[in-house]
């Protein structure tokens, strides 16, 4: 489990740079699907490279895998992403984020029905300190106006998101993570270009927006993906989505420290909060395998 927590951690602080690359895409002129187009081309770009050197007969799926990739990367990834970035581009990505990370509950509901997950107290005390600790990080987006459009982006990427981790547990499971991630990255750069039109390549006209383009397909894409996809082979979609709600940390850290936004107090009570909800069920687990190794000698 341990090693699942931590793939997941990583994954959410790849994540979490997200929204802040988006931000500075907005601000470079860049637009919502040339963005998203930029990060799922460059993504499978890098993705395929890695394969080549790695594992190359992982470049050659079976149709089953294609016909779930398709599914996930056509449908599920371009459905959210958009509306992930139509939110940002009407409220703040703090506002975006609270929004968004009220995901794990989801998530653990819906698992509870579909794989019989045991919600007992360490679930629901885990995610009472996550869910506590992003109201406090981004308690300043209650205070501000917000367009009612694009809480309801939020609301909607963010169901669509739970559904998505779901649908990648039952889809992708015996599959390889890495070759599972590059093809659901291709089909959902396929679908963007089919969209967007293969013109947008234009847009990376100066070295910022080359930059931004080549950083969303690196950080919140290659890895954030392929890490994600490890983390739910491990410990399944639930767990991960727990421990991935680290992802609000960095944001905040990533807001203060490129974009310059301020950082308050209660703010990093909230910090506290969502790291106790996720060392909570780690804890417990690190306890009974100590407590059965004692047993056992």
């Amino acid at each position: 489990m341990i090693r699942g927590m931590v793939y997941s951690v990583i994954s959410a602080i790849c994540y979490g740079m997200m929204a802040i690359m988006a931000k500075l895409g907005f601000a470079a002129g860049m637009d919502t699907w040339g963005m998203l187009q930029h990060r799922f081309a460059f993504g499978a770009l890098i993705l395929a490279v890695v394969l080549l050197i790695r594992n190359p007969a992982a470049l050659r799926p079976s149709p089953r895998l294609l016909a779930k990739a398709a599914l996930l990367g056509c449908v599920f990834y371009v459905l959210q992403s958009v509306l992930f970035f139509m939110a940002l581009e009407r409220i703040p990505a703090s506002t975006t984020a609270l929004v968004f990370y009220f995901y794990p509950v989801a998530v653990t509901l819906l698992s509870a029905l579909i794989f019989r997950l045991r919600i007992d107290r360490c679930v629901v005390a885990s995610l009472t300190l996550v869910m506590l600790g992003c109201a406090l990080v981004f308690y300043d987006a209650f205070l501000k106006g917000l367009s009612g459009a694009g809480v309801f982006y939020a609301l909607v990427s963010m169901l669509l998101f739970s559904a998505y981790l779901i649908a990648v547990q039952l889809l992708l499971k015996n599959e390889e993570p890495l070759q599972a991630t590059f093809f659901v990255v291709l089909f959902a750069a396929l679908a963007f270009t089919v969209i967007n039109g293969p013109g947008t390549i234009f847009q990376l006209n100066t070295f910022e927006r080359l930059g931004i383009g080549l950083s969303l397909g690196i950080v919140p894409t290659a890895l954030a993906i392929s890490l994600l996809y490890l983390a739910i082979e491990k410990i399944g979609s639930a767990w991960t989505s727990i421990f991935s709600t680290f992802e609000p940390v960095a944001t905040l850290a990533a807001a203060g420290l490129i974009l310059g936004e301020q950082v308050v107090a209660l703010q990093l009570f909230g910090v506290v909060f969502i790291v106790a909800g996720i060392i909570l069920p780690n804890a417990r687990m690190l306890t009974a395998r100590k407590a059965m190794g004692t047993k056992t000698a």
